[in-house]
């Protein structure tokens, strides 16, 4: 197990470089300590990596959302249509 206080030091030097790297920007501290969080968790392996999370994911392309929208608009006019035919049988019902 690796200790807490080890990867908070580290994450706090990793910051500290992307700050110095970047121009010192301010108003980035934020920024720079999640992208460090994010390098040092993945290095012990505590996080996956970027690059692997986008392998796991199949990307969508347009026609791919285009597909799902019509599959989505479809469905719901087959939904309508049985609700409206239900609800005209039960108007012929004699009382």
């Amino acid at each position: 197990m690796v200790d807490k206080e080890k990867i908070l030091e580290e994450i706090r030097q990793v910051a500290y470089e992307i700050y110095i790297q970047s121009g010192c920007i301010p108003g980035r501290d934020i920024d720079n300590w999640l992208q460090a969080e994010r390098i040092v968790l993945e290095k012990y392996g505590l996080i996956k990596s970027e690059e692997s999370i986008t392998e796991d994911k199949p990307v969508k392309t347009k026609k791919t959302v285009k597909k799902e929208y019509k599959r989505k608009k479809t469905s719901k006019k087959t939904s309508t249509s049985k609700t409206r035919k239900t609800k005209s049988t039960k108007k012929t019902k004699k009382s």
